[in-house]
This record gives C-alpha cells, sequence and structure tokens, in this order.
C-alpha cells in the first residue's frame, strides 16, 4: 500500500546537521516515521557547501560520497517511502556557497560550481533545496539560481529560503543582501515557503506579535513557516514549551492556512535530548492540532496584543501616508532598529571536534 501523504498545512519540518554522536555512531532519524503521533512533513539535510574547488562540495565537512554518509543516505531513503519530503540545505553560516553561485547563469563560472550539485541533487532524489543565504548575494544572483533549479528540477521540485524574521519586516536587517520583499514579488510563485529564523535575536516567537506584524506588512500566512530553536545549546531564542503550547495553536486557529513550525535542530531536541530527540515533532504536532498546555487567559491576553498590535500598525501607515513614509523619526531621520551580532550554527563538524579537544 502506498503511503498515505501527510497534510500539506500546516507544515511540521525538522533541519538534520549534526549526522553523528561524538562518538561516530550515526544518529538514526526513523524514529521520525516509527512514533505515529508524528506526523512530520519535510526534513532538511545539512548543510551542503560549494568550495573554492568545483568539484570539492560537501556535506557540512566531507564529500556527500564519504562512507559515513551511508546510513544517512538509507534512512533519507526510507523517509521518502514512507511519505516525508527530504531538501536539502544549500549554504548556512559557512560562507562562500552563494558568492561562488551570483553570477548570470549563462556563465561559465555559474555552470562550474553549480553542475555538482545539482547532480548531488539527482544522484540522492532530493524532494527540494533550502537556500539558506547568510552572507551577501545580488537579488539577480539568487533569481538566477531559483530559475535554474526550476528549469531543471520541474514543477514539483520544492524550493524554498531560510530569512531570518527581520529581513522580512526591513530589508536592512538580514543576512542575505538582497530584498526579500523585490524577491517575492519577482520569484514568489516559485518559492514554496520561507523557513523563517524566529531566534538569534532576529525574531521573538515568545508571543504571536512579530508573526502578526509580517502579515500586517503584506506576508502570506502559508508562506511564513516559523523556525524555533529546539534546544537553548543551538542557539539564542529558545522559547519554553510552556509558552510554545499557548502561541502556536494561537497561530494555527487563527489562520487556516498558517504555514508550519521547523525545528533547528534534530539531534538534541527537547523535551527528549539527545536519547529522544524525535520527541520534538511530536509535541510541535500536537500544538500545530490545537492542543495547549496553558489556560484560556494566556490566549485571551495573546489576542489582546495581537489586537493592539493591528491598532498601532494601521494608525502608522496613516501618519505615514500624511506625513511622507521617509520621515519615520520625529525628526524626519529613518528609526534605527537595533542588529543582532553574527552566531554560528551547531555542526556537525563543531560537535565532533568539541568532544575531541
Amino acid at each position: 500500500m502506498a503511503p498515505i501523504p501527510p497534510p500539506a498545512l500546516p507544515r511540521l519540518i525538522t533541519y538534520y546537521q549534526t549526522h553523528h554522536t561524538p562518538s561516530g555512531y550515526p544518529i538514526s532519524i526513523l524514529p521520525l516515521i516509527q512514533h505515529p503521533p508524528i506526523h512530520l512533513t519535510h526534513l532538511i539535510l545539512a548543510a551542503i557547501h560549494i568550495n573554492s574547488d568545483p568539484k570539492a562540495l560537501t556535506l557540512n565537512d566531507h564529500p556527500p560520497s564519504h562512507p559515513r554518509f551511508q546510513t544517512l543516505w538509507a534512512e533519507l531513503r526510507v523517509l521518502q517511502a514512507s511519505g516525508v519530503k527530504v531538501l536539502g540545505m544549500l549554504g548556512g553560516a559557512a560562507k562562500g556557497s552563494f558568492t561562488r553561485l551570483d553570477y548570470p547563469s549563462s556563465t561559465p563560472q555559474f555552470e562550474e560550481y553549480y553542475a555538482p550539485l545539482a547532480s548531488l541533487i539527482r544522484e540522492k532524489s532530493l524532494d527540494g533545496l533550502d537556500l539558506d543565504v547568510e552572507e551577501e548575494m545580488s537579488l539577480g544572483g539568487i533569481i538566477h539560481l531559483i530559475d535554474r533549479l526550476r528549469s531543471d528540477f520541474g514543477p514539483e521540485f520544492i524550493i524554498t529560503l531560510a530569512p531570518v524574521a527581520a529581513a522580512l519586516l526591513n530589508h536592512k536587517h538580514n543576512l542575505s543582501g538582497f530584498d526579500y520583499e523585490a524577491l517575492e514579488v519577482m520569484r514568489g510563485k516559485e518559492i514554496s515557503w520561507y523557513n523563517t529564523q524566529f531566534y538569534c535575536g532576529w525574531g521573538d516567537c515568545s508571543n504571536p506579535v512579530m508573526y502578526e506584524m509580517l502579515l500586517v506588512k503584506g506576508w502570506s500566512p502559508e508562506k511564513i513557516v516559523v523556525g524555533l530553536v529546539t534546544n537553548p545549546e543551538n542557539g539564542g531564542g529558545f522559547v519554553p514549551f510552556e509558552v510554545l503550547g499557548n502561541v502556536i495553536p494561537l497561530l494555527a486557529g487563527r489562520h487556516p492556512r498558517f504555514g508550519g513550525v521547523m525545528g533547528w535542530e534534530y539531534f538534541n531536541s527537547l523535551p527528549g535530548g539527545r536519547e529522544r530527540p524525535y520527541e520534538w515533532a511530536e509535541l510541535m504536532g500536537g500544538y500545530l492540532r490545537g492542543r495547549r498546555t496553558v489556560d484560556d487567559q494566556g490566549l485571551k491576553q495573546a489576542e489582546e496584543d495581537v489586537r493592539r498590535l493591528r491598532e498601532s500598525t494601521e494608525k502608522k501607515a496613516v501618519h505615514e501616508r500624511k506625513v511622507g513614509a521617509d520621515s519615520d523619526g520625529e525628526d524626519g531621520k529613518e528609526v534605527q532598529v537595533p542588529v543582532p551580532k553574527d552566531f554560528e550554527y551547531h555542526s556537525d563538524g563543531l560537535v565532533e571536534d568539541e568532544y575531541s579537544s
């Protein structure tokens, strides 16, 4: 019998970058399909890097064909056979992949660096590619890359991006260089959704306000997946589950086309930690289906916060139309929002180096 495909929305997504224990044993992802309450829709394999030698493509610190990944590739095929879509993640905190692709698609430089990436997608039958651009890249460059992926892999291929939440509110506060609003206008039909980082100082999911701000800005709820750190070890901005048990059901209930939730990353996800990392997906699935961990008073307060946000945003819009959108501050100067410091992801290589030092 063919597997029953997961529901389209809301999505439940986890990133998978730390693939091995400190002693070198594979960290299995099969529990994500072995526990019936879990309804994982997508797994994103991280991180693919394009290096200075075009032929030296790596998955974290090793070639994708390295024997250490034999179990990984086999388990990913099992997930796909069970109805879970598997994407690769290109880029991330390690810079260089996108600067090497930031050429018009007809140039020899682009072809040289793009060809090994395309070969990996075909060889491993990936269902899509997550473009995690955390370095300067031109708008034209990312458009060329999206166009080429769509041309090469067809209409069913999933193309996503992973901006920080602040970048979707103000193009000056992002890690990617280009304006995501402009990209959505020009190529939004080709982008399935945005794995939006609500953490590390770039966003906040301790309440629904920032998500609602994105919708007031004009973003579609089905395109915005709320990104969370699954453990405080994986980055700043971890939100306790008793809080998420309020916020996520509220967003999913308020917006029938809510995009879903993604977690960075799988291997040590709470509440089960390294022993039972799959429990995060089970818990989030419950939240997405409306299971709450706080009383209704908390929901009422959150709804009141959202109402006030909408009112204040509408008043600001009216004011800007009267005085001109360029006069953001009282003295006519643009209001500057503090930009958080750079951060690093927890990578497979870093884990092993930490324990070997």
